[in-house]
């Protein structure tokens, strides 16, 4: 049989190492050998001797996620075996955090990652319960976190000479030592008349750097 479907470039090899990998642009392979986390529901094909398991996020993550509807529902994969995830055909990157690293990420835009890295749901600093979104994921220690992004992202330097103000539905992530707030770019009398719709934004300060995704809205998806 004959194809361009066969292309090597589409083909799954074996894994070398273990751990996680892009297999392309949509879709991460992780080679498991022990425990990996991943958001639940995102995997997509596994070979080997692995489980899968809800992962409880504590009764704070849960009171968290109950107030809030945002969060991260997670799932453990124990075992030998290799794993692919995806989700909604959304691009996907991996990082590499280091020791002393702090990386703020949206539930939403989490994939998978090492289980030697510390999640913690955290509320956005200055942002009250005012916004989407804005109870994040905060990651600590040393792994490889997997995240996914709704177009290609664009990653902008914060500076402590000019800080960023980004759309509340719009931010992926950004470096956690950054101070946020948020900002009204609209006066009361705008916003009365209708306005541009684009009346509260994040400001981050500091020095570092924050993601965004070219596009505003979620789409919704159907309750499983």
């Amino acid at each position: 049989m004959k194809s361009d479907l066969f292309a090597s470039e589409n083909m799954a090899q074996p894994a070398t190492a273990p751990g996680m990998v892009l297999q392309n642009a949509k879709s991460i392979k992780y080679a498991v050998n022990g425990e990996m986390h991943a958001r639940q529901g995102s995997m997509i094909a596994y070979r080997g001797n692995l489980q899968f398991e809800r992962k409880s996020q504590g009764l704070g993550g849960m009171l968290k996620r109950a107030v809030t509807g945002e969060g991260l529902p997670l799932m453990a994969v124990r075992g030998q075996g290799e794993a692919w995830f995806a989700h909604e055909a959304a691009n996907c990157f991996i990082v590499d955090i280091d020791q002393g690293d702090a990386l703020t990420i949206n539930g939403r835009n989490v994939l998978c990652f090492d289980a030697t890295l510390s999640y913690e749901i955290k509320t956005v600093k200055g942002a009250g319960m005012t916004g989407g979104g804005l109870f994040n994921s905060l990651f600590t220690g040393y792994g490889r976190l997997g995240i996914i992004c709704e177009g290609n992202p664009i990653v902008i330097p914060v500076t402590g000479q000019q800080p960023v103000y980004v759309d509340t539905d719009a931010v992926v992530g950004w470096s956690a030592q950054l101070h946020t707030s948020l900002h009204r770019s609209q006066s009361v009398g705008s916003m009365i008349r209708g306005g541009s719709g684009e009346a509260v934004q994040l400001m981050l300060q500091g020095e570092g750097f924050v993601i965004v995704r070219p596009s505003e809205l979620t789409p919704q998806a159907s309750a499983h």
